[in-house]
Protein backbone atom coordinates (compact mmCIF):
# COMPACT_ATOMS: atom_id res chain seq x y z
CA UNK A 1 0.00 0.00 0.00
CA UNK A 2 3.08 2.24 -0.24
CA UNK A 3 2.13 3.08 -3.57
CA UNK A 4 0.69 6.89 -4.92
CA UNK A 5 -0.99 6.82 -8.13
CA UNK A 6 -2.27 9.69 -10.72
CA UNK A 7 -5.16 8.54 -13.01
CA UNK A 8 -7.43 10.26 -14.84
CA UNK A 9 -11.48 10.45 -13.64
CA UNK A 10 -13.89 8.39 -16.03
CA UNK A 11 -17.52 7.29 -16.51
CA UNK A 12 -17.90 4.40 -14.33
CA UNK A 13 -14.46 3.48 -14.80
CA UNK A 14 -13.15 0.02 -15.82
CA UNK A 15 -12.19 -2.34 -12.91
CA UNK A 16 -8.76 -2.36 -14.33
CA UNK A 17 -8.31 1.41 -12.79
CA UNK A 18 -10.24 0.66 -9.37
CA UNK A 19 -8.32 -2.43 -8.75
CA UNK A 20 -4.97 0.39 -8.89
CA UNK A 21 -6.81 2.91 -6.76
CA UNK A 22 -7.81 0.42 -3.95
CA UNK A 23 -4.18 -1.12 -4.03
CA UNK A 24 -2.50 2.34 -3.76
CA UNK A 25 -2.13 4.51 -0.74
CA UNK A 26 -3.14 7.20 -2.35
CA UNK A 27 -5.33 8.49 -5.28
CA UNK A 28 -4.96 11.59 -7.37
CA UNK A 29 -7.15 12.36 -10.33
CA UNK A 30 -5.70 14.64 -13.05
CA UNK A 31 -8.06 17.18 -13.89
CA UNK A 32 -5.99 19.58 -15.79
CA UNK A 33 -5.33 17.35 -19.08
CA UNK A 34 -6.72 18.31 -22.70
CA UNK A 35 -9.96 16.41 -23.48
CA UNK A 36 -9.34 14.25 -26.42
CA UNK A 37 -12.24 11.54 -27.74
CA UNK A 38 -11.76 8.13 -27.39
CA UNK A 39 -10.76 7.41 -24.28
CA UNK A 40 -13.50 6.48 -20.46
CA UNK A 41 -14.45 10.01 -19.83
CA UNK A 42 -17.05 9.45 -21.63
CA UNK A 43 -17.63 5.96 -22.74
CA UNK A 44 -18.04 2.45 -20.06
CA UNK A 45 -18.80 -0.88 -21.10
CA UNK A 46 -21.26 -3.16 -19.81
CA UNK A 47 -22.31 -6.48 -20.10
CA UNK A 48 -25.90 -6.56 -22.00
CA UNK A 49 -28.22 -9.39 -23.63
CA UNK A 50 -26.16 -9.22 -27.08
CA UNK A 51 -23.05 -9.02 -25.63
CA UNK A 52 -20.48 -5.98 -24.55
CA UNK A 53 -22.65 -2.81 -24.69
CA UNK A 54 -21.18 0.80 -25.26
CA UNK A 55 -22.79 3.65 -23.01
CA UNK A 56 -21.21 6.72 -24.11
CA UNK A 57 -21.94 10.28 -22.51
CA UNK A 58 -22.51 12.87 -25.61
CA UNK A 59 -20.21 16.24 -24.77
CA UNK A 60 -20.57 19.98 -25.99
CA UNK A 61 -17.87 20.00 -28.61
CA UNK A 62 -16.24 23.08 -27.79
CA UNK A 63 -14.56 26.12 -29.75
CA UNK A 64 -11.36 26.02 -28.58
CA UNK A 65 -9.27 24.15 -30.38
CA UNK A 66 -8.00 22.37 -26.71
CA UNK A 67 -10.36 22.12 -23.64
CA UNK A 68 -9.06 20.94 -20.50
CA UNK A 69 -11.54 17.94 -19.17
CA UNK A 70 -13.16 20.26 -16.28
CA UNK A 71 -14.82 22.52 -18.89
CA UNK A 72 -16.34 20.23 -20.94
CA UNK A 73 -19.72 20.42 -20.42
CA UNK A 74 -22.39 17.40 -20.80
CA UNK A 75 -25.07 17.71 -24.19
CA UNK A 76 -28.26 16.56 -22.92
CA UNK A 77 -29.76 17.24 -26.64
CA UNK A 78 -31.01 13.45 -26.43
CA UNK A 79 -32.10 11.85 -23.42
CA UNK A 80 -29.19 9.43 -23.43
CA UNK A 81 -29.75 9.38 -19.01
CA UNK A 82 -33.35 7.48 -19.67
CA UNK A 83 -31.12 5.36 -22.05
CA UNK A 84 -28.30 4.18 -20.03
CA UNK A 85 -30.59 4.12 -17.05
CA UNK A 86 -32.62 1.37 -18.71
CA UNK A 87 -29.93 -0.43 -20.64
CA UNK A 88 -28.33 -1.03 -16.78
CA UNK A 89 -31.63 -2.37 -15.83
CA UNK A 90 -32.32 -4.13 -18.36
CA UNK A 91 -28.84 -5.92 -18.13
CA UNK A 92 -28.56 -6.39 -14.70
CA UNK A 93 -31.98 -6.60 -13.31
CA UNK A 94 -31.31 -10.36 -12.27
CA UNK A 95 -27.60 -10.16 -10.89
CA UNK A 96 -27.86 -11.13 -7.48
CA UNK A 97 -27.04 -7.23 -5.53
CA UNK A 98 -28.14 -4.75 -8.41
CA UNK A 99 -31.26 -4.35 -6.46
CA UNK A 100 -29.23 -2.92 -3.68
CA UNK A 101 -27.61 -0.33 -5.73
CA UNK A 102 -30.46 0.74 -7.90
CA UNK A 103 -32.18 3.50 -5.94
CA UNK A 104 -28.31 5.74 -5.44
CA UNK A 105 -27.72 4.65 -9.10
CA UNK A 106 -31.25 6.71 -10.30
CA UNK A 107 -30.19 9.32 -8.07
CA UNK A 108 -27.26 10.39 -10.67
CA UNK A 109 -29.20 9.81 -13.50
CA UNK A 110 -32.07 12.25 -12.61
CA UNK A 111 -28.95 14.90 -12.25
CA UNK A 112 -28.62 17.02 -15.29
CA UNK A 113 -24.58 17.53 -14.24
CA UNK A 114 -23.70 20.59 -16.49
CA UNK A 115 -20.23 19.39 -16.72
CA UNK A 116 -17.94 16.21 -17.20
CA UNK A 117 -15.99 16.29 -14.18
CA UNK A 118 -19.30 16.75 -11.87
CA UNK A 119 -20.26 13.57 -13.23
CA UNK A 120 -17.14 11.50 -13.13
CA UNK A 121 -17.16 12.42 -9.51
CA UNK A 122 -21.24 11.42 -9.09
CA UNK A 123 -20.36 8.15 -10.36
CA UNK A 124 -16.63 7.88 -7.97
CA UNK A 125 -18.62 8.28 -5.21
CA UNK A 126 -21.43 5.46 -6.44
CA UNK A 127 -18.11 3.30 -6.73
CA UNK A 128 -16.67 4.21 -3.72
CA UNK A 129 -19.96 4.00 -1.32
CA UNK A 130 -20.59 0.59 -3.00
CA UNK A 131 -17.54 -1.10 -2.09
CA UNK A 132 -17.51 0.55 0.79
CA UNK A 133 -14.55 2.48 0.95
CA UNK A 134 -13.41 5.65 2.29
CA UNK A 135 -10.14 6.06 0.26
CA UNK A 136 -9.86 9.82 -0.39
CA UNK A 137 -8.56 11.20 -3.57
CA UNK A 138 -6.96 14.19 -3.98
CA UNK A 139 -7.25 16.08 -7.48
CA UNK A 140 -4.53 18.28 -9.18
CA UNK A 141 -4.34 22.25 -9.05
CA UNK A 142 -2.37 22.32 -12.72
CA UNK A 143 -1.41 19.23 -15.01
CA UNK A 144 1.38 17.02 -13.32
CA UNK A 145 4.53 16.89 -15.69
CA UNK A 146 7.45 15.73 -13.30
CA UNK A 147 5.57 13.55 -10.47
CA UNK A 148 7.08 11.70 -8.10
CA UNK A 149 3.77 9.09 -8.55
CA UNK A 150 2.73 6.12 -10.48
CA UNK A 151 1.73 7.79 -13.65
CA UNK A 152 -1.69 5.67 -15.42
CA UNK A 153 -2.75 8.40 -16.92
CA UNK A 154 -2.65 6.11 -20.13
CA UNK A 155 -4.80 4.29 -18.63
CA UNK A 156 -8.21 6.11 -19.86
CA UNK A 157 -7.08 5.28 -23.59
CA UNK A 158 -9.50 2.54 -25.13
CA UNK A 159 -7.19 1.15 -27.04
CA UNK A 160 -4.72 0.70 -24.12
CA UNK A 161 -3.37 -2.83 -23.68
CA UNK A 162 -2.43 -3.77 -19.63
CA UNK A 163 -0.91 -6.98 -19.68
CA UNK A 164 -3.39 -7.86 -16.75
CA UNK A 165 -4.94 -11.13 -16.71
CA UNK A 166 -8.50 -10.72 -15.44
CA UNK A 167 -9.85 -13.35 -12.28
CA UNK A 168 -13.33 -14.97 -13.85
CA UNK A 169 -16.18 -14.37 -12.29
CA UNK A 170 -19.58 -14.98 -12.72
CA UNK A 171 -21.21 -12.73 -14.97
CA UNK A 172 -25.04 -12.03 -16.39
CA UNK A 173 -24.67 -13.79 -19.67
CA UNK A 174 -21.49 -15.82 -19.46
CA UNK A 175 -23.22 -18.54 -20.61
CA UNK A 176 -23.89 -17.27 -23.81
CA UNK A 177 -20.82 -15.14 -24.82
CA UNK A 178 -18.50 -15.80 -22.32
CA UNK A 179 -16.55 -13.82 -19.58
CA UNK A 180 -16.06 -10.40 -20.61
CA UNK A 181 -12.54 -8.92 -18.89
CA UNK A 182 -12.19 -5.72 -17.66
CA UNK A 183 -16.10 -4.17 -18.03
CA UNK A 184 -16.96 -1.01 -16.60
CA UNK A 185 -16.71 -1.55 -12.74
CA UNK A 186 -20.54 -1.70 -11.93
CA UNK A 187 -20.59 -5.32 -13.29
CA UNK A 188 -18.26 -6.60 -10.47
CA UNK A 189 -20.58 -4.67 -8.55
CA UNK A 190 -23.46 -5.84 -9.62
CA UNK A 191 -22.41 -9.27 -9.78
CA UNK A 192 -20.46 -9.90 -6.62
CA UNK A 193 -21.66 -6.83 -4.38
CA UNK A 194 -19.84 -6.85 -1.14
CA UNK A 195 -17.14 -9.52 -2.36
CA UNK A 196 -16.12 -6.67 -5.40
CA UNK A 197 -13.24 -5.53 -3.02
CA UNK A 198 -11.90 -8.96 -2.26
CA UNK A 199 -11.74 -9.14 -6.07
CA UNK A 200 -9.74 -5.92 -6.57
CA UNK A 201 -7.42 -6.31 -3.86
CA UNK A 202 -6.35 -9.62 -5.50
CA UNK A 203 -5.91 -8.80 -8.92
CA UNK A 204 -2.85 -9.14 -9.85
CA UNK A 205 -1.90 -5.51 -11.88
CA UNK A 206 0.95 -5.47 -15.13
CA UNK A 207 4.24 -3.86 -13.99
CA UNK A 208 3.06 -0.45 -14.75
CA UNK A 209 1.88 -0.36 -10.74
CA UNK A 210 4.86 -2.44 -9.48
Amino acid sequence: MSKNIVVQPAYFAPIAQYAAIIQSASTTFELHDHFTKQTYRTRCYIYAANGKLLLNVPVTKSKEAKTITPNIEINYAEDWQKLHLRSLQSAYSSSPFFEYYEHDLITIFEKKYKYLADLHMACHHFVMDALQEKTEITTTKEYLINSTKIDLRDWITLKKELGIKFDRYIQVFDDKHGFLPNLSIIDLIFMEGPNAITYLEKLNLSNDIS
